[in-house]
């Protein structure tokens, strides 16, 4: 069935119209943004578009979203969350919440500052449904949705890109760009002779997947990085780097105060220029599949060194293994789309409390790539004395001291050898004579 106009009727869309619903978009001024707001306008939809501010590091002008989607006949309204995600920043560098490989997860804290944000946002300008363009494959459909579910159980969720009828009309970028065309609207595409791959973008980092990174057998010299330089293009001299922690929140940047803005501002722009913050992942996706990404995060890995260099002064073992399985936890949970879960936030709430004695003051040198550790000073807390770690004579622990303790360790190890438990040979080659 078609409508007046030639377009088929899509029964989601019919169904909005006839509630009364204000659909909001999240755009970002590309060409499915284009698409789909002019698409569901001319449905006859009530349309209202949203765009996050998030210090997207390849937007020059953030305003320019407003100008690319006027033409479609949309209002577009900006949500400044720069803040927002400039303290999702910092929790993670905190926690230490990086996923498979390493990342950083610039795009699922993105995800829960975006969702939040433009939810409320929303709702001041009366929209009752929010429209999202992830894909049916990828992680974002699923952290969309389901950070719209918990904040707002009765507000709607509309994915384009599953609606059967325009899945239909616009199985490509050809069909996108024949459909502005046919109705006055142009739309650039960037020559795809330097970059063969798609970039997602905030304060945080980047990530770049899809296209020709997909192939295991292309480089990850492809990435032309945005963020930074490669290290083998960074100075030739090394660059001295102080941060202050003060209960595992950077405060100081070379003895400048700093918010967390100016914090993950100031450590991109250092940690870029030497080269540092660029990795490749094949992460577990949310459905089961992996994928491939290079990834930037200059600021959030040179923060996240630094701090962990205080926590290695002021954590016992056992609070370091609490440690890491927490922040295990709350990674998966910020890359499942689950941030605002209890069991994310019971966690997030514990490493506060583990980073209570995290102060210090990190002295770094930076050189292509490395990050090459110079001295830890004005850390109170630190469970690190020289005395009883050298191995010179000192006024330290006794090394008599440790006979009584090896006695009583003693007793379980004879057990075991005694009870036939203990294996002395190599368990691979035992494993393949079994096979």
């Amino acid at each position: 069935m078609s409508s007046s106009d030639g377009l088929k009727v899509s029964l989601i869309l019919e169904q909005y119209v006839k509630n009364g619903d204000v659909v909001g978009i999240c755009v970002s001024g590309g060409l499915d943004s284009k698409t789909v707001a002019l698409r569901l306008r001319l449905a006859g939809v009530k349309v209202k578009c949203f765009t996050a501010d998030i210090g997207q590091p390849d937007e020059d002008d953030i305003n320019d979203i407003v100008k690319k989607m006027a033409p479609c006949g949309v209002e577009t309204i900006i949500v400044d969350l720069k803040d927002d995600i400039a303290e999702g920043a910092m929790e993670a560098v905190a926690t230490q919440a990086m996923y498979d490989g390493g990342y950083w997860q610039s795009t699922g804290i993105g995800r829960y500052v975006t969702a939040r944000g433009l939810l409320q946002e929303m709702k001041k300008h009366g929209c009752t449904v929010l429209s999202h363009g992830a894909t049916g494959r990828g992680n974002d459909q699923v952290r969309f949705e389901r950070y719209v579910n918990v904040m707002d159980p009765s507000f709607k969720v509309y994915a384009p890109w599953r609606d059967p009828v325009l899945l239909e009309e616009f199985p490509g970028r050809s069909q996108m760009l024949a459909f502005l065309q046919k109705h006055g609207i142009g739309h650039q595409i960037a020559s795809q002779v330097k970059k063969r791959y798609s970039t997602d973008a905030n304060i945080c980092g980047l990530s770049n997947e899809a296209e020709d990174l997909e192939s295991m057998e292309t480089p990850v010299t492809i990435v032309n990085p945005l963020m930074g330089v490669w290290p083998k293009d960074a100075p030739d001299k090394q660059e001295e780097i102080t941060m202050r922690f003060e209960k595992g929140r950077c405060t100081k940047i070379n003895g400048k105060s700093v918010t967390p803005l100016e914090a993950v501002r100031l450590a991109n722009t250092i940690a870029g220029r030497n080269g540092i913050g660029i990795c490749q992942a094949l992460e577990n996706r949310i459905l089961g599949t992996k994928s491939r990404g290079v990834y930037e995060a200059p600021g959030m890995t040179l923060l996240g060194h630094a701090v962990q260099c205080v926590y290695m002064a002021v954590l016992d073992r056992r609070s370091t293994n609490l440690f890491r399985s927490l922040s295990a936890h709350i990674s998966d949970q910020i890359y499942d789309g689950r941030y605002f879960d209890p069991s994310t936030r019971a966690a997030i709430n514990a490493i506060w409390q583990l980073a209570e004695p995290a102060d210090g003051t990190v002295k770094l040198g930076l050189f292509k790539g490395h990050m090459n550790f110079l001295a830890l000073t004005e850390c109170p807390h630190s469970i690190y004395f020289e005395e009883d770690a050298s191995m010179e004579a000192s006024s330290g622990l006794n090394p008599a001291s440790s006979q009584g303790y090896l006695e009583v360790c003693s007793v379980e190890a004879k057990s075991l050898a005694k009870a036939g438990l203990i294996d002395c040979g190599s368990v691979w080659t035992k494993r393949q004579k079994l096979q």
